[in-house]
This record gives C-alpha cells, structure tokens and sequence, in this order.
C-alpha cells in the first residue's frame, strides 16, 4: 500500500529517487525543506509575527525612551560614574562600554531584553518545530510520504535563524529610525540576530538529547540562563568569565565604541558545530527517540496524586521551580540598586521627571521594581493557564474527564494551583527586592513596607488569569490575545510617561487600576475591585468549557 505525499509537499522527483537495496526508493536527506518551511510559516504565521514584532518593538520603545534623557555631556558623564560603580547594573546591563554617548547608553539599556528576548524566541520556536512536532506525531505522518530524513532539523534551523535576522534588522532599524549612528546601530543589529541563530543551534541539539518538548525547551532555557549568569559574573569580576559565554562574546563587540566585528565569529562558529552535531545526532535515533531515554515511572501512583490538585502541581511544578527562582534573581538584582538611584537621577530634570520628582524617587523606583515583577507574574500565569489550551487539544483533558473528574474541577484546580503559584512567585519577587535593599543600605527599617508593596500589582496579575481562562473557556482561538494584554501592561507601565500616551490607553492595562505602592497610598476599593474582576473572568472561563465541546487536533 503507498501513502500519498502529505498536503503541500511536493511529489519527489525522478532525480531525487535512488534505488535501495531491497527494492523502493529513498529521498534526498533534506528533501521538502522549503515546503515544510511554508507549512510551519503558514500554522505560525501569527506566533512568529508576534515574536519578531513583539520583540524589536520593545527594543525600540526602550531605545526611544532615552533618547533625550542624557541630553548634554554632564548627564552622560554622571550616568557613566554611576554605572562604572554599579556592579548590579552592570550584571544586568552588561560591561558599560561608551557610556559617555547616546548610542552607548541606548545600548547599555537595552541589550538584555534584546538578547534574552531573541534567545529564548530561538529556544522555543526551535523545540517547537522539531521535538514538539515528534510529539505530536506530525513529523512521523509527514516522513512516511517524501520528506527527508533531515528536512524537520533542516527547515526548523533556517526558519528561527531567519526570524533572528528579522529581529536583528528590526532592532537596527530602529535604531537607525532615532538618528543614532550607523555603524553602531547595524553592529547592535547583528549581535541581537548572532545571538538568536547560537542558541537555535544549541536548541537543535536539546532537542535530539531529551525526549519531550517540554524538558528540551527549558534545558534550552537553561542555557539562556547560564550563559547570561556567567556574562554576569564575568563583567562584575573584570571581564575573564565572560569569555565562557556567548552572550559575553556578543556584547564584546562594543557598537558605538569601538565597533568590534570580530568578536561575532566566535558565536557564529559555536553555532556551525551545534548544529553539525544535532546533524549527526539526528541520523543516530529514531523518530520519536532521543538520546536520554525517559525514565520509567514507578509502578504505583503515591496516593498524593489520586487527587485534581495534586495531578495539577505536578503538571506545573517544574515550571514554578524555574519562576521562582527567576524572580527571586530579578528582584535581588533590582533591589540592590534602589540605594543608588537617588544619585542617578540627582540633577537630571528628565530622569527626576520620569521618577516623579526630586522627592521619593526611591519610593517611585521601587513602585517601578513592583510593576516589572508583577509583570513578570503575569508571564508565568498567562502562559501556565493557556497550556490548559494543549492539554485539551492533546486528548489528556478527556482521558481525565471520561474518569469522573468535572469540567469545572478539572479546569477550577488549575487555575487554582496557578493563583497560588503566582502568590508565590511574588512573595520571591519581594523577598529578593527587600533583602538587597536591606543588604546594600544597611538599614532593614523599610523592609517591610517594600516587601508589602511588592504584593499590590497581584490584583492585576489576577486579571491576566482570569483573561486567559475565560478566552480559553470562551473563546480558544484567541487565546493568544492574553499576551497582547500583558504586552500592553508592559508597554504602558514602563514607557507609557515617555511615549507620551494619553490616559484612557495606559488606563487599558489593569495595572494601571491599582495603587502605585510605595510612592502612592495603597487603595483598597480599587485593589479589590480588580481582583473581583479577575474572579468574575475565571467564572466566566470556567463556565464556558463546561458548555462547549472538547476540540482536540
């Protein structure tokens, strides 16, 4: 029996046939690269759209929001000081090169969500076109017609590395756009697009050793993450360290400074090797295998997980783990600066503007610091509520449904293990921000009250959730309209001053509905209001599966 070539693959030529031993033919090894390239451009049209925009936008945004805040020498001059002295800062930022320039500091405030952006874009587009295509059996049903053996590898590795040049083209331009030099403005552009195509390599390779999806995109993740610790560490100790990473050898190419390109080829050529040996891995397995072999659960459940809770944290235990030590990390690194923003913006009348005046900017700094961690609480709620999403569309849902478990306590002990967490995920958020500022002032008098006003963005956070289960509930086809949500928070809470937007915009984000604690008296009426809304959404998302139909694909 012959199986027909899957919809949109071409027929294998004459050419490309070769004659095997036993009889029947085989293909070229990379046979349907460029169809397989459309079929994953035309599923993920709007995923790699949201990516590729989401991502030089917010470059751009930052980079536009300090044009003009260091407007003459003496403010470039003392923002250099302040920054030279920083070890905090500098293990955020980077090594702060040509600091007495705009694009210098353009650079120095922008390039970590640049290159984290695009690298963990690269880690789960990457696992998602080649180990979750396995997963799903995609890639099996596909091989059985005329696609090579090496076209999933293939056509996943040139699709993200191209989507990196996006990027790192998007970001030039928009540097380009502000009037910043062009030397220093393509250089930036090619690190940012260097750094997405290292880490698809490595992505490629995660993907042949572990045998879930899941698994290989954070041990992708983990890498991100050292990579920028060990660049960290490495600034902070002099520079040594940082050629043990490769976003240590991007951000050596110093753009508006001294314009190094060579440094670039040292990601470049890491990336040829990974991707040679998940190459050579990938003729060595299976479809469907991996390296690591999964290991063998036990032969009976612990009585801990004859329960919908307990069968929910354990879906979203790992990925807690992984946030809360991410956000016990972000909130230390930005406590520890609070002691110095007063001497950073000391004298600069953009920079005290920003802050809200000369006085409280700490407190304003500090509101600032609990806005970015409940944003960052929203990340980890929106996406753990839409994987509910593919546990849906998997089939797992109704293996549990068709037990006895309901519709509303399947879905309700979710989101229920998700609010907890992300309760959780604040508290690590707080305890990080408060300790380094106890640490680096010496004084543990305001710990407490910045370590409440830490907690005062979770009404809003508490939205997101409920956004996310009533679009998943409701309406699942756009369900991805939660992060244009939490985008927009982001977008409006930290630039929206800068930008200049009017209020009904920045009022669009529910973070804006809550007090700006420490710098504002905490509101109750308006925190419970917001977090009743929230509630309202989850009712409603939880009631809206119980009326439709399971959709599985």
């Amino acid at each position: 029996m012959s199986v027909a070539p899957a919809a949109g693959l071409p027929r294998t030529s004459a050419g490309a046939r070769a004659a095997r031993p036993g009889g029947g033919a085989i293909v070229s090894a990379t046979a349907g690269v460029a169809a397989l390239i459309r079929l994953h451009l035309r599923r993920d049209r709007i995923r790699l759209g949201v990516w590729i925009a989401g991502l030089i936008a917010v470059t751009g945004a930052s980079a536009n929001a300090v044009q003009g805040v260091y407007g003459d020498a003496a403010e470039r001059a003392a923002y250099a000081s302040t920054m030279d002295s920083s070890p905090a800062t500098i293990a955020m930022s980077g090594p702060p090169v040509a600091l007495e320039t705009t694009g210098g500091i353009t650079v120095f405030e922008t390039n970590a969500v640049a290159l984290v952006g695009v690298a963990l874009m690269a880690v789960f587009l990457t696992v998602r076109y080649t180990r979750g295509e396995e997963e799903t059996g995609r890639t099996e049903l596909l091989r059985a017609g005329v696609l090579g053996p090496r076209a999933p590898l293939t056509a996943a590795g040139l699709l993200v590395a191209a989507a990196s040049i996006l990027v790192g083209a998007g970001v030039a331009a928009a540097f380009l756009a502000l009037g910043l030099p062009t030397a220093g403005a393509v250089l930036f552009g090619a690190e940012v697009a260097v750094t997405g195509m290292v880490f698809t390599a490595l992505s490629l390779v995660c993907a042949q050793v572990l045998s879930h999806a899941r698994a290989a995109a954070g041990l992708g993740a983990g890498f991100v993450g050292a990579a920028f610790a060990v660049r960290a560490v490495g600034d902070v100790g002099g520079g040594t360290l940082s050629w043990f990473s490769p976003i240590g050898w991007v951000q050596a190419a110093h753009p508006f400074g001294e314009d190094r390109w060579w440094p670039l080829a040292l990601p470049l050529l890491l990336a040829v090797a990974a991707a040679g040996v998940a190459w050579r891995l990938d003729g060595i397995r299976d479809v469907g295998g991996s390296l690591v072999a999964p290991r063998l659960g036990p032969a009976s459940a612990p009585r801990g997980l004859a329960s919908v809770p307990a069968w929910a944290f354990r879906m979203q235990r790992a990925s807690i783990a992984g946030w809360a030590a991410g956000m016990v990390l972000a909130g230390a690194a930005l406590g520890s600066v609070g002691s110095q923003v007063a001497d950073m913006v000391r004298g600069n009348e953009q920079m005290e503007k920003v802050f809200g005046g000369a006085e409280g900017i700490v407190d304003q700094y500090f509101a600032m610091v609990a806005l970015l961690l409940g944003l960052l609480a929203a990340g980890f709620a929106a996406s753990t509520v839409l994987r509910l999403r593919g546990e849906e569309t998997s089939g797992r849902a109704e293996v549990l449904l068709v037990a006895g478990v309901s519709r509303r306590r399947w879905m309700g002990c979710w989101l229920a293990v998700t609010s907890v967490a992300a309760v959780g995920l604040t508290a690590c958020g707080a305890v990080g921000a408060a300790a380094a500022d106890a640490l680096a002032t010496g004084d543990a008098a305001q710990l407490p009250r910045i370590f409440g006003a830490m907690f005062v963005p979770f009404a809003a956070v508490a939205v997101i959730v409920g956004l996310a289960a009533a679009l998943v509930g409701c309406a699942p086809r756009a369900r991805y309209a939660t992060w244009a949500v939490v985008a927009w928070a982001f977008i409006a809470g930290w630039f929206g001053d800068l930008l200049g937007l009017p209020g009904w915009a920045v009022d669009l984000s529910p973070f804006s509905w809550v007090a700006q604690a420490p710098a504002e008296p905490m509101g109750w009426g308006a925190w419970l209001l917001t977090l009743a809304v929230g509630a309202a959404l989850v009712a409603a998302g939880v009631e809206g599966l119980r009326r439709r139909d399971l959709q599985a694909q």
